[in-house]
């Protein structure tokens, strides 16, 4: 079997990488294919969480992949984790799915938040507090959650989360429920998003906190079953919030900042989708070998493989250049490029796996392999908050035909 098969998705040489995006790209493919792999089809069947794999990712110090340098963690930046997360994703979906509502505890609270416009009081009072946080995951090994959607339009940031803090002497009381809350019963800490409230006043979005919670602290509860058609092994049951005592340091960002970073750093939502590009890369790595072995020669098989090639690297150089552009304050251009770059991997991922099983046959259906998998793992990929596919759709529709401040009326 040839060694192109083994290549990074992204080849350092081709799309200009450094040394150091090289070097963790491939130790992140070598993870994914020498221990998480051989778990995954175990996993989905069982629905259970890949906790072994979390030991590797400790060991190998990606828990702290986008943790700075100076806090004891790689420093890698925004484009540098989600070119490893696609490559995790070739060999386990649900993981790679999960490590990232993991790393955006420490994206969003690093590297991003740094682009935010803070005073330098409050600056200094959130650096102190994310190191807190850091030291947690570098010394101790802890895992973050990052519980989003709560059934309604909030997710989306249509309306405020119906998740409550409550103001009280030395933090708040957080009330309130998430939905396919990621790693739930699994994390060490659930970072939750939610409306700051005092008294009667009314909810805005503009006060959304983003709330480092205990897993154990007293009024946290993990309910409900798991067994969904795809992303299994993520295990994201519901988790419950009853009056849970929350200090200020639990604080991940300060009060405005998670409103000012969605509303001037959208790229922080398109991190969901370099686990569907590996799973897209997948499906045709599967094809590929699948046919290889004595299945080739065939002239029909070799245009469909033609036809999911093309497909793969239209996905793969407007998401690439997509990611590249994630910066604080991008223009409409950019903005509308990050939309049509989820949209199309969430749908090309799904369509590469569909095309993947007309072509290899009956037999790549079968459980022991694992393309029946990757073609439920990548269905989930349309319907992930905040920019699902209709969401892509409407902002991409709606952007094109007006700019900012244009109405009908």
């Amino acid at each position: 079997m040839s060694d192109a098969l083994d290549t990074p998705l992204f080849d350092p040489g081709a799309y200009h990488l450094t040394y150091g995006q090289a070097d963790l790209i491939a130790r992140a493919r070598r993870l994914g294919a020498e221990r998480f792999a051989p778990r995954a089809a175990q996993h989905d069947r069982d629905a259970s969480f890949p906790t072994e794999n979390y030991h590797d990712l400790r060991d190998a110090g990606l828990l702290a992949v986008c943790i700075p340098e100076r806090d004891g963690g790689l420093g890698a930046d925004y484009l540098s984790y989600v070119l490893a997360a696609a490559e995790v994703a070739r060999s386990c979906g649900a993981t790679a799915l999960t490590w990232n509502m993991h790393v955006c505890s420490t994206l969003w609270t690093g590297s991003l938040a740094d682009d935010l416009e803070m005073d330098a009081r409050t600056r200094a009072e959130h650096e102190r507090r994310r190191a807190l946080h850091f030291q947690r995951i570098v010394a101790e090994g802890a895992i973050y959650a990052q519980p989003f959607s709560e059934g309604n339009a909030s997710a989306v940031g249509a309306i405020p989360f119906g998740t409550v803090a409550k103001p009280v002497d030395g933090g708040w009381l957080v009330t309130g429920r998430k939905v396919f809350a990621s790693l739930s019963g699994h994390a060490d800490y659930y970072g939750v998003l939610c409306t700051e409230r005092a008294g009667d006043e009314s909810a805005s979005r503009r006060n959304t906190l983003y709330l480092a919670i205990p897993a154990h602290a007293d009024g946290v509860a993990v309910v409900g079953d798991w067994d969904p058609l795809g992303m299994r092994g993520t295990v994201s049951r519901t988790l419950e919030f009853a009056d849970v005592f929350v200090e200020h340091d639990a604080a991940l960002m300060p009060r405005g900042m998670y409103f000012q970073a969605a509303t001037r750093w959208p790229h922080m939502f398109l991190t969901l989708s370099p686990t569907y590009l590996g799973l897209a890369q997948a499906a045709y790595d599967f094809t590929v070998r699948y046919l290889r072995d004595g299945r080739r020669s065939s002239v029909v098989k070799q245009l469909a493989v033609a036809e999911m090639r093309i497909k793969l690297e239209q996905a793969k150089t407007l998401w690439f250049q997509a990611v590249s552009e994630a910066h604080v304050d991008p223009t409409p251009e950019q903005r509308l490029r990050a939309y049509a770059a989820q949209f199309s991997t969430m749908e090309t991922a799904n369509d590469l796996a569909r095309l993947a099983i007309r072509t290899c046959g009956g037999h790549s259906m079968l459980k022991s392999l694992p393309l029946e998998r990757i073609y439920r793992d990548s269905r989930c990929g349309a319907l992930m908050a905040p920019w699902t596919a209709e969401v892509c759709l409407e902002r991409i529709g709606h952007g094109s035909l007006y700019q900012e401040g244009e109405t009908d009326g």
